[in-house]
């Protein structure tokens, strides 16, 4: 089946950001993601979710392990189990990325 933002499951986080479900399975977990300008993610890592970051419009700032790597359009970072990491929106323009866990990381989550 085709997905898309527009028949993806939708769910709100933080900071009145957004997400959608494009791939929702105990192994694989796709989220296409909206942050608004100036929203930040709570620092965090997982424990058995590998995940991969990639930006489809504007400049995010990761952090991961302490480091701040500033990803453009169509770049992307993989963070692997038991690093911590924050996405942050620093600019004054919405973000638009995806995030893929494997496994879900749903229930994987440790707030740090």
């Amino acid at each position: 089946m085709k997905r898309s933002k527009s028949n993806a499951e939708h769910y709100i986080w933080g900071q009145q950001c957004d997400g959608w479900h494009l791939v929702k399975d105990a192994n694989l977990s796709i989220i296409h993601e909206r942050m608004l300008p100036h929203t930040a993610e709570e620092r965090h890592y997982h424990v058995q979710a590998r995940q991969f970051f990639f930006i489809l419009s504007g400049t995010a700032t990761l952090e991961v392990d302490g480091k701040r790597v500033i990803l453009e359009q169509m770049e992307g970072y993989e963070v692997p189990p038991m690093v911590s990491h924050q996405i942050f929106n620093e600019t004054d323009n919405d973000i638009e990325f995806l995030v893929t866990s494997q496994p879900n990381s749903r229930g994987d989550r440790i707030s740090l």
